[in-house]
């Protein structure tokens, strides 16, 4: 059962899209403390968890800590990170008794601080002090079967939001990204390097060195003369480009896209209404296309047209929380704040102060205020609104434009896309890759952790930076994440231009046979991935999720927060801790236990209960579940290679329900697309 409830002046989000009548009673969990600024508290009982809030830190549950929805560009995120790029402001309140668990979603687009239990241990406080909220309070459906409360929850909200953007095919296949493949030299060199070396490859991300002087929707010639050729010749060995957008316009006459925007008023305005607001990014001193109006969504969507003619069908969205550097008004101020010490003696306190000045301009709130975008209300009506009160719809309008622009340009196709920032709503339209990670490997295991909240959420198709894309990777922490890689949607090597040059060939020998061997498991779980990823978006259900959502009377299942369920045969236990050959893992039934290496698969049945698992770095470890079977096909290079007629089946059920379509419709629905293999 689904209740709203609506207060103060809320703003058209666009995230829910079922029509759902108000109720005029008052919530059933939790109390209204104060209407205007919004407060909601809620009082957990000794053992409630608290799932969900999509990309955030910490555990899978979220009790204990504070976090704050507030789209911000992290690049240092650690556990003590309150805000994260996206603004996934539903949760799950798991109590013990079943019928007193519920979910909540937080429709808007301000700032919502979320205290679970930091202030006070026993109670829940959500707060935003900005625009109105409406609220949706989610119980369990009483004839569910056998489904989960947990399941059956996030479902229903999961179908109010709408269907989860589904890639194509291609999509799911293994990218290599760097910031610093500056020419079509060094693309063509990765290419080759891996075919060289026997190592799959789907696609290969542009970052901002492939545009002039990082105009957006523009190719440097000097750097890439033929970029449709080019395009057209990997595609002709099954790899594609995906160039990088950012939401920062550049601020100069004669430049296509900014002379439009400007001309038609499309960039976001200052105060007065009139004057268009600039801050530097990539470029310096840009302007940001108010993403939350229609029009300006239909016009900059159109821009994609620009690349779709040489040959793109990929893109991934950048800088858009959006990100900024400075504003022209946060500069003059740093500057004057310089000259204050001059001729001083700058004793401990002062040259603090003094070193402190050149980073005070980046992303500051008083920025995000001294601009407008103009929002709906409920009511359809279209006002100005201060940025910062609408900040968190802004990356995924982004997200929107991109989408319904190259539907308009390619109808029948689907086109990959992922963006930074994110908000509910904007699943519809693209994925998301989770910033601006560090090579550390308690980040692989904060992936494993968020990776459930994601789903929840309505993000499906997301992934964290392989090996991290800041700092120093290692060769065992870039197997051991490739083998946690290989199970999400989005799996993509992607690295800072000063981080360790870390393409697969790179390492020693041993390790490349290695990661060869993982990138064919990949390919070879390929046709599953994509069949219970399109099964899960279709069913408005998750598709990796914690135990305790299958086993939701299992205590020991409760406690897991290293192990996930892959769509509905398999579980992975990853290892994420250096210098460790395996760990222990708790199996809530008797699995199968499948070790793959070299293209070989070895099998053993394991009880139910905890047993200690031997992980070697060379191989990838993981289970299927009870009474199901996995198809195993045969690896390729890229999905262009890819033939579905020659698979083993590992596992003990009866038989597999395998999706199929041709990769790129935009038609998607299950009737007469199951093959049952067995």
């Amino acid at each position: 059962m689904i209740r709203k409830y609506i207060f103060g002046s809320p703003v058209q989000t666009g995230a829910v899209i079922e029509n759902i009548p108000v109720s005029k009673e008052h919530p059933d969990f939790g109390n209204i403390v104060t209407m205007t600024p919004f407060c909601w508290k809620y009082t957990m009982q000794h053992d409630t968890r608290i799932f969900g809030l999509g990309e955030s830190v910490r555990g899978m549950n979220k009790r204990g800590y504070l976090y704050e929805s507030w789209c911000s560009d992290v690049p240092r995120q650690d556990e003590g990170t309150k805000s994260m790029y996206g603004a996934h402001n539903f949760f799950i309140v798991k109590e013990s008794s079943l019928h007193e668990t519920f979910g909540v979603f937080f429709d808007t687009g301000s700032r919502v601080s979320f205290d679970f239990g930091y202030s006070d241990y026993s109670e829940i406080s959500v707060s935003c002090q900005d625009t109105g909220v409406v609220l949706y309070v989610i119980t369990a459906d009483a004839n569910r079967g056998k489904e989960s409360t947990l399941n059956n929850i996030t479902r229903q909200f999961r179908k109010i939001i709408g269907m989860s953007y589904v890639p194509p095919m291609w999509g799911f296949g293994y990218q290599q990204s760097r910031w610093g493949y500056k020419t079509e030299d060094d693309v063509r060199e990765i290419v080759n390097k891996h075919k060289q070396y026997g190592l799959p490859l789907e696609a290969v991300c542009l970052d901002i060195d492939y545009m002039e002087d990082y105009k957006d929707f523009s190719v440097d010639k000097k750097k890439f003369p033929d970029l449709k050729a080019f395009s057209q010749e990997l595609k002709n060995d099954g790899v594609r480009l995906v160039p990088i957008i950012d939401a920062g316009v550049k601020l100069l006459d004669g430049y296509e896209v900014y002379d439009e925007g400007k001309e038609n008023n499309y960039f976001c305005k200052k105060e007065d209404g009139k004057a268009d607001y600039v801050a530097g990014v990539w470029p310096g001193r840009s302007c940001f296309p108010d993403f939350l109006r229609s029009d300006v969504r239909a016009w900059f969507g159109s821009k994609y047209k620009n690349l779709t003619d040489l040959g793109i069908e990929g893109f991934w969205n950048d800088m858009n929380e959006p990100a900024m550097f400075y504003s022209d008004e946060s500069l003059a101020a740093a500057f004057e704040k310089l000259e204050t010490f001059k001729g001083k003696n700058l004793d401990i306190n002062t040259f603090f102060d003094f070193s402190a000045v050149s980073g005070s301009t980046f992303n500051r709130l008083d920025d995000y205020q001294r601009f407008y975008n103009r929002a709906e209300t409920l009511e359809g009506e279209q006002k100005p609104h201060r940025h910062d009160t609408v900040h968190n719809l802004f990356g995924g309008k982004m997200t929107q434009a991109a989408s319904e622009g190259l539907k308009s340009l390619m109808p029948e196709k689907r086109c990959l896309l992922y963006s930074r920032a994110s908000c509910i709503g904007s699943h519809r339209y693209g994925g998301i890759w989770t910033g601006d990670n560090n090579a550390r490997w308690n980040h692989m295991e904060q992936e494993i952790k968020m990776l459930p909240g994601l789903n929840m959420c309505g993000y499906l198709y997301s992934g964290a930076d392989i090996g991290g894309f800041a700092e120093q990777t290692t060769e065992d922490l870039m197997l051991r994440w490739m083998s946690l890689g290989i199970f999400t949607p989005l799996m993509r090597n992607h690295a800072a231009w000063d981080a360790r040059e870390k393409e697969l060939y790179r390492f020693s020998k041993e390790a490349t046979d290695s990661f060869r061997s993982i990138l064919k498991l990949r390919y070879a779980l390929l046709p599953y991935i994509y069949s219970e990823y399109v099964k899960a978006a279709v069913n408005s259900e998750m598709f990796i999720r914690p135990l305790c959502f299958d086993f939701e009377n299992d205590r020991r299942a409760l406690e897991i927060q290293d192990q996930l369920f892959v769509g509905e045969g398999i579980m992975i236990a990853p290892v994420c801790r250096q210098n460790e050959n395996g760990r222990m893992v708790y199996f809530p039934e008797p699995m199968i236990q499948v070790t793959w290496k070299d293209g070989k698969t070895k099998c053993k049945n394991i009880k139910a209960g905890d047993s200690y698992i031997e992980m070697p770095l060379d191989s990838v470890v993981f289970f299927v579940r009870k009474g199901k079977i996995v198809p195993l096909f045969e690896p390729v290079m890229n999905t262009s290679q890819m033939k579905n007629n020659k698979y083993d089946l590992v596992g003990k059920g009866k038989s597999y329900e395998l999706y199929e379509d041709d990769g790129f419709t935009s038609d998607i629905h299950l009737e007469g697309r199951i093959r049952i293999l067995r």
